[in-house]
């Protein structure tokens, strides 16, 4: 067929109940032009056919099309993509009118709405300061008010290489030493160039809204919140969270492995076995520290840890009951889940399913009861909740506290005192447990905590519970909700804080989590987050498990723990 004729070929669009015609070649930019007004948010991605995809994609089919919007967790991550290629381009056009040169620019971490990064400069020169962010956020403002394009190139792999290391984005260059694809997708605005993992918008002009500040060495990069793309929240720092991701920074640093192709280097040269044991080892000496501190506390009884799904709670307070039980106290673990209401008195969310995250799911007042009972020195049969059944029993198992006694109390509320409102805070010790990822794909390339934590939980549940990977990711916005409600409001108020993030794990658990996310079939809806988990995992040389100590949180996940997990 002549271009000529392919440019009068039309093909139907249908989006929703509406049919459209529209010729070949039409972006699906456009056709989302014909749909921005139904829309409750910029529209930033489409779906065609089930396929994510770009709006500067061409129609080349009949197809069925929906819109994503920023309010999507897809399209929210693609509005931060968007926003970070956007200050990085503002930051290079400054340091090029004002003749100096960024060394390097690192995205580290998300801190609630917001996004840290640091710049080093090529001469060591403190320009950070209020004057200096001034003019980036006054350039990022006149990227977006230019409506400018955002170009795709693919590149071939050693063109691409070639170029970052012309750039000076080093990390980039190691990355893709490691590429078994034979091209890279690099992303153009004006004559920058870089490098993303995962989608990007069209224009500049879908970035309306922003700020940025300083904080600590570095600044924030303020965005909205995905449920309010119009408007900003005031920026509130959680201090303690971002202590422990900058002293996880740190060792990642000193360990030399601060990104995927630090940490593929190493594999490559020396193996891994070394490196495993001396992040086992922090770990350890990390737990160790936290078990004095709540010796020289005196007069704690609970021990309330909480945190996040996939956490490694489980592993943790059993590593933490050895250390405690070393220093002469006397450890018992109790479970917040065998304090759940019987399974036919568990409330319903929004969607008449039974929550079981929510703090109505517990006795909360026999938690009480039963604790303050032991604080007071009386006997106590502590139920045990039967989850075939979905029911509360009492298995004759009596618990008296002696003076060297305490409890390791693990749930999701731990750190709620609704959860404990009856006994007195001096007798509680509070730990907040995450897996905080210190690893970047590159420099501007952030792991989400996130996408560690739902890997761990997928490779956990395909083998403990028999759950398939589609099911685990149709749960996980569930989960994430139940945490955004009922966990991260209540991490700040933790007397201490641990990392279970391992720098090597995702190298190891990429061998047990490909098999379960490729059976994943192309038709499923849950097949687009598996491809990009994928995508993600490809970046990785997997490692096998055997090396892993057996009373590694890791094998909480992929099997062969010492404990029972």
């Amino acid at each position: 067929m002549t271009e000529h004729n392919l440019e009068q070929e039309k093909y139907l669009v249908t989006v929703g109940e509406e049919e459209k015609w529209y010729p070949s070649g039409t972006t699906l930019e456009e056709i989302a032009g014909d749909h921005e007004h139904t829309a409750d948010a910029p529209i930033i991605l489409a779906l065609a056919d089930g396929k994510l995809q770009e709006l500067h994609q061409r129609l080349r089919k009949n197809c069925r099309i929906s819109f994503v919007t920023t309010k999507d967790h897809a399209g929210y991550k693609t509005l931060v993509r968007t926003a970070c290629l956007i200050l990085l381009k503002a930051i290079h056009d400054i340091c090029v009118k004002e003749n100096t040169a960024a060394e390097k620019v690192v995205l580290h971490y998300s801190m609630g709405p917001g996004y840290y990064f640091t710049i080093r400069f090529e001469d060591g020169g403190e320009r950070l300061n209020q004057e200096f962010l001034d003019k980036i956020k006054n350039r990022m403002r006149e990227l977006v008010d230019a409506d400018l394009p955002i170009r795709k190139v693919t590149l071939d792999v050693e063109d691409a290489m070639a170029r970052f290391h012309a750039h000076r984005m080093y990390d980039k260059e190691k990355l893709f030493r490691y590429r078994r694809v034979s091209t890279v997708n690099v992303y153009r605005l004006e004559k920058f160039e870089d490098y993303f993992y995962g989608y990007m918008a069209t224009r500049t002009a879908v970035l309306q809204y922003f700020d940025l500040l300083l904080y600590d060495e570095g600044l924030v990069l303020l965005l909205p919140a995905q449920n309010s793309p119009d408007r900003l929240s005031p920026f509130v720092p959680l201090k303690k969270i971002f202590q422990v991701q900058k002293e996880s920074q740190k060792w990642a640093e000193r360990l030399g492995i601060e990104t995927v192709g630090d940490l593929n280097d190493r594999i490559i040269r020396d193996g891994i076995h070394h490196t495993i044991l001396i992040q086992e080892a922090l770990q350890e000496s990390r737990i160790a520290e936290i078990a004095n501190e709540i010796v020289r506390a005196g007069g704690k009884k609970f021990v309330m840890i909480a945190g996040p799904s996939s956490s490694g709670k489980t592993t943790f307070s059993h590593r933490l009951s050895i250390q405690l039980e070393a220093r002469g106290m006397r450890p018992h673990p109790i479970a917040v889940d065998n304090y759940f209401l019987n399974r036919v008195n568990t409330p319903l969310d929004e969607n008449g399913e039974k929550n079981y995250e929510c703090l109505e799911a517990l006795d909360v007042e026999l938690f009480n009861q039963n604790m303050l009972d032991l604080l007071r020195g009386r006997e106590v049969e502590l139920p045990v909740y039967n989850f075939l059944t979905g029911c509360r029993e009492y298995r004759g198992d009596y618990l008296k506290l002696g003076p060297e006694d305490v409890l390791v109390i693990e749930g999701i509320h731990g750190l709620n005192d609704r959860l404990s409102h009856s006994l007195p805070r001096e007798s509680k010790y509070k730990i907040y447990i995450s897996a905080l990822t210190q690893l970047n794909i590159d420099e501007h390339n952030r792991i989400p905590t996130t996408d560690g934590r739902l890997i761990r939980r997928i490779v956990r549940d395909a083998r403990t519970r028999g759950t398939s990977a589609r099911e685990t990711i149709a749960r996980w916005p569930s989960v994430r909700r139940g945490e955004e409600e009922n966990i991260f409001p209540f991490q700040e108020e933790a007397d201490i804080m641990f990392n279970s993030a391992l720098i090597y794990e995702l190298a190891c658990l990429k061998v047990y989590a490909e098999p379960l996310l490729f059976g994943i079939p192309r038709e499923a809806p849950e097949y687009v987050e598996a491809k990009r988990l994928l995508k993600f995992l490809d970046y990785f040389i997997s490692v096998p498990g055997e090396d892993v100590p057996q009373n590694s949180i890791l094998r909480e996940f992929i099997g062969g723990s010492c404990f029972h997990v």
